[in-house]
């Protein structure tokens, strides 16, 4: 009922990008965790793969040994689909045999796709072509436009509903985290949404406290000096 990708980019980040003909696929299927890596879990959704995942990718399991962890222990493993990124990049992928058709999964070099209820094969690979053409992008922006590309191939065969994108950067919580739960057009939503952050949001939050820098800058106007540079240097690049 969903198609997805996960990815870790050249700077260590792991992104997480979905979208679906349901209600709110960013409440379940999305799980990521700074420096750790990222998890998508589908189909008939078992979210405990994303909670249990993340445990054992904190316990040192591979992404490879994490699938194979939760899977032997799921009943309804034929039923499910799930795809892991761990933090050296590698990437492993489940998808059931009881899950509905066109289902499937592709996987490459930090980076996972997977999908099932889809128009066809073409929606996972137009949207990893999106992605590996697309390198010079901005993280989010790549993933958008990958999923984008998925759309434009047939998407979800259902129809669509809505979409989310998770961004995991240096914090213990996401760089972006965006959700689209209710929409005629979920991916050009999010897209909207992810241009709007860079207005503002995305300079803003680099300035809050971190584990870098646990006071960040408290002199508003040197907030604003610097999100005016940060802004300008966008959109003169």
């Amino acid at each position: 009922m969903t198609w997805s990708i996960i990815a870790r980019d050249a700077t260590g980040h792991f992104g997480i990008a979905v979208a679906t003909c349901a209600f709110a696929v960013g409440a379940r299927v999305p799980f990521g965790a700074s420096g750790l890596g990222a998890i998508a879990t589908q189909a008939l959704t078992n979210s405990l793969y994303g909670t249990n995942g993340l445990q054992l990718l904190r316990g040192g399991a591979s992404a490879p040994q994490v699938v194979r962890t939760l899977v032997d222990a799921d009943d309804g493993r034929d039923h499910r689909q799930l795809h892991v990124i761990d933090s050296a990049g590698q990437v492993a992928a489940h998808t059931g045999s009881a899950c509905v058709d066109w289902c499937g999964h592709r996987m490459g070099n930090g980076w996972s796709a997977a999908g099932n209820m889809l128009a066809g094969a073409r929606v996972l690979e137009d949207t990893v072509a999106a992605y590996l053409e697309n390198a010079e992008l901005p993280f989010a922006r790549r993933l958008i436009v990958a999923m984008q590309a998925g759309e434009a191939a047939g998407g979800d065969k259902r129809g669509k509903q809505s979409a989310a994108l998770k961004i995991y950067g240096a914090e213990e919580w996401p760089d972006l985290d965006l959700r689209v739960d209710d929409h005629a057009d979920p991916l050009s939503e999010l897209d909207r949404l992810e241009a709007v952050s860079r207005e503002r949001f995305v300079h803003f939050a680099r300035c809050l406290p971190g584990r870098e820098d646990p006071l960040g800058l408290i002199d508003r106007g040197a907030i604003e000096a610097r999100i005016a540079a940060a802004r300008a240097a966008e959109i003169a690049g």
